[in-house]
């Protein structure tokens, strides 16, 4: 919503918004570009007496402003509405969805079709560092066509509409990166989202193009139920169209339909960011970018903030900010640092603190995945009350034996972690969340 609110004023509309908690790099973002930003849901910003309210999901009936907003009849849309009548029509559309890796993914495809001078629009989940801002109009190619880089969010719509957010975008090209249990608190099983998976297949026109991760059964299950548009899978299975070779130091061969086509060399790490890297390569050159271009310029692509973002080295200590909060990209992020840093003796601790606020953690659907995925770290810190979680966060860490420590006060829990930390660490915060300003906490303690 953040995002949005910066495309319409580019647009040229006056715009203000209002929300709870709003924690950076969003609220500094929305500074910057002088959107007024009202803390809390008053009724009584009825009059402000917009044109429109546009309204995220993140609201529902019983909020103090919706409810005046429906009393006394005024007009409102959803936000995926209105970006998919106001900005993405006569735009070639390209969408990322995916459980995972959507934000870095349409970062990676924002930035290849940027540098090709396709000079893309994009709203986009987080800050990519190529850019400084999450979300912008964009301009159009040598060509004249307007091309727009969207991440494709899963999530339902708004209170009022139970759709997934995607299927407002009518995309051209659409990547669907991989597909597992996730919104255990809008989804009752892996089915109910591979359904919304396939409505989007259903948007795709015949010209559009399909780019789908061959290594997943649950999008293989949504191709099979139908596909009407051209069709590439990508990954490390047998009969993939497009698949990698793994050389050192993370960099690695892209090969397409059995020829290697480029070598992408750059400073990430993991396999999951090489595997987001070939599917931004494949949904580019759908709209002409040559493949090695697009490798080229993923040796100059930044990452994204709160991606493996370093916020700071102090006394040999490095202290990390990191958006995981499914265990899949908990154990994803974990593991590749520790490919980074290598195993065995002298290889840098990982101490990993990670605070469960997601509304599928909260559920308690996934937390016995915790222990498991954490299992890459040498010390591990959660945080988080039995009452705010619904569940015991010791309890669920206990698997982890000694090395685990549960926490329910914030400045218990940097003690405990400045009290274990030693020169050559890695401090490695997972949170979707601000994590009431943990980092630079500890980085300021650290200096004392």
């Amino acid at each position: 919503m953040g995002g949005l609110a910066v495309l319409a004023k580019e647009a040229g509309h006056k715009v203000t918004g209002c929300d709870a908690n709003v924690y950076p790099p969003m609220s500094t973002q929305l500074e910057a570009q002088g959107i007024e930003l009202i803390q809390g849901f008053g009724a009584d910003q009825v009059q402000l007496n917009p044109d429109l309210y546009v309204i995220g999901n993140v609201v529902s009936r019983g909020n103090p402003l919706i409810e005046e907003i429906l009393n006394r009849g005024l007009p409102y849309m959803s936000g995926p509405q209105w970006i998919g009548e106001h900005i993405l029509r006569d735009k070639w559309v390209l969408a990322v969805a995916g459980t995972h890796g959507k934000t870095t993914t349409s970062a990676m495809l924002a930035w290849i079709l940027e540098d090709a001078g396709y000079a893309p629009g994009f709203l986009i989940g987080g800050v990519p560092l190529n850019f400084g801002i999450s979300a912008r109009l964009g301009g159009s190619g040598a060509d004249g066509s307007a091309f727009f880089v969207i991440e494709a969010d899963e999530y339902d719509t708004a209170f009022f509409d139970k759709r997934s957010k995607f299927v407002h975008y009518h995309a051209r090209t659409a990547v669907m990166n991989n597909l597992e249990y996730d919104h255990a608190d809008i989804f009752p099983d892996i089915g109910a989202i591979e359904t919304q998976f396939h409505h989007l297949v259903r948007t795709v026109p015949a010209i559009g193009r399909l780019v789908v991760n061959g290594d997943e059964a649950s999008l293989a299950r949504v191709i099979k139920r139908g596909c009407w548009s051209e069709l590439e899978r990508f990954g490390t299975s047998e009969g993939v169209n497009w698949t990698m070779l793994e050389q050192p130091g993370g960099n690695f061969d892209v090969v397409f339909n059995g020829d290697t086509v480029a070598t992408v060399n750059w400073g990430l790490t993991g396999k999951h960011n090489r595997t987001n890297a070939l599917a931004a390569i494949a949904a580019a050159r759908h709209v002409g970018v040559p493949v090695q271009q697009a490798a080229e310029s993923l040796a100059r692509f930044e990452n994204v903030k709160r991606r493996m973002e370093v916020r700071g080295v102090v006394k040999g200590v490095t202290v990390y900010d990191d958006f995981a909060h499914h265990p899949t990209a908990i154990a994803t992020t974990v593991g590749g640092l520790r490919q980074k840093l290598g195993s065995g003796e002298g290889a840098g601790r990982i101490l990993a603190v990670l605070e469960p606020r997601s509304n599928t953690m909260k559920l308690g659907a996934m937390k016995d995945a915790l222990p498991g995925s954490l299992r890459d770290a040498d010390l591990v810190f959660g945080f988080g009350s039995q009452q705010a979680l619904g569940w015991s966060i010791a309890d669920a860490l206990k698997p982890l034996g000694e090395i685990a420590h549960s926490f329910d006060q914030l400045d218990f829990l940097i003690q405990a972690i400045l009290d274990a930390a030693r020169p050559g660490d890695h401090i490695l915060v997972m949170s979707n969340g601000g994590f009431g300003g943990i980092h630079q906490k500890l980085l300021e303690a650290l200096a004392k």
